[in-house]
């Protein structure tokens, strides 16, 4: 195992900057997931970790040691790819086996450790089949198993989910996190998709245009995001932002606005105010999502898309007028000309 460090790390293609001098330190045994829309340089962070791209500032360590000029396989990584980058004509035993092709070990001992890698991921029973006979998901852990076998000193994986239908990646985020668990090796993560970063990582990086806005735990970053876009990024549904002004303690929506108030859809509640809400919403429903539990209930104020919840069995009618609202101590505030975080209401 080892650390993993960015020091003014910066990429550029020509004279177009990507990545802007970030820093970051992953820790010994971290899984550290990278998360942000298309474009906002995650995946090119990853791969110069690996030695992919080449670094065009600063510097990448791997434990103590600076790796900007060696080649990949002389980092002591293993990749997985987001197209698991198996070979067809292979069965599973010999993908994973393909793992240790320099490996100085003996027949034996790559024949032990290709059984271990299948036990702890569960393809022993496939191990003589081939890729085509498997499915998405144990096509990934074949993937995962040829990584496994070399005993790198970091995982890195590029969007390995982003193939797979939406059951097999929630079964493959709770493998990969036991996997992780199990065997304590660092892991750098890339998604686009927050719903992963949010339930596999120790530590999530958000970034955008080749800058990290904000690094923490997951909660942290969902109970104190530092800017609209990261609040807006971090939690399903997406945050509400709406310019506010205050009057008398209480909120209410004006544009423009003195403030940029955000609710979280779970913290809007659909139904009588009561005493002490710091911010009350009206609007006519476009829209309801029943979710079991509750039900997600769509409707504008002053011509913005804004989301509620109510109880289940308690859903409005589409066309309804209804009330929402927000307990103090929920709505977050944020400056209206930088969108950086306030102190919260």
């Amino acid at each position: 195992m080892a650390t993993i460090t960015l020091r003014n790390l910066v990429k550029s293609y020509g004279k177009t900057d990507v990545i802007h001098g970030i820093n970051l330190e992953v820790a010994d045994g971290e899984f550290v997931v990278f998360v942000g829309p298309s474009g906002c340089g995650k995946s090119t962070t990853l791969r110069m970790i690996a030695g992919l791209e080449e670094v065009s500032g600063g510097e990448i360590l791997i434990g103590d040691r600076v790796v900007n000029e060696l080649d990949p396989k002389t980092r002591n990584i293993a990749m997985v790819f987001q197209n698991y980058a198996i070979y067809p004509h292979l069965t599973v035993r010999q993908n994973i086996a393909f793992g240790l092709y320099t490996s100085t070990l003996s027949k034996e001992q790559k024949a032990a450790k290709v059984s271990e890698a299948g036990a702890m991921l569960g393809l022993e029973p496939l191990l003589d089949r081939r890729p085509s006979d498997l499915s998405g998901g144990q096509r990934q852990r074949v993937a995962i198993g040829r990584a496994m076998v070399r005993d790198p000193a970091a995982f890195l994986f590029d969007e390995p989910l982003s193939n797979l239908d939406a059951q097999l990646r929630a079964q493959m985020r709770i493998e990969i996190k036991a996997l992780h668990q199990r065997l304590g090796t660092t892991i750098a993560y890339v998604t686009h998709d927050q719903v992963e970063a949010m339930t596999m990582a120790d530590r999530i990086v958000v970034m955008r245009d080749g800058h990290i806005l904000q690094s923490g735990a997951p909660m942290e970053i969902y109970d104190n995001p530092v800017d609209v876009f990261t609040a807006r990024f971090i939690g399903t549904p997406s945050m509400n932002v709406l310019p506010v002004v205050e009057e008398g303690g209480v909120m209410r929506p004006a544009d423009p606005g003195t403030v940029l108030a955000g609710i979280r859809p779970h913290d809007l509640l659909v139904g009588e105010a009561g005493a002490g809400a710091s911010l009350s919403l009206a609007g006519r429903v476009t829209a309801v999502e029943p979710l079991g539990p509750e039900t997600l209930v769509h409707f504008e104020v002053a011509g913005k898309p804004v989301i509620a919840t109510a109880p289940a069995r308690q859903a409005p009618a589409i066309g309804a007028e209804v009330v929402a609202h927000a307990q103090p101590g929920r709505v977050h505030l944020f400056d209206v000309a930088t969108q950086k975080s306030l102190p919260r209401r």
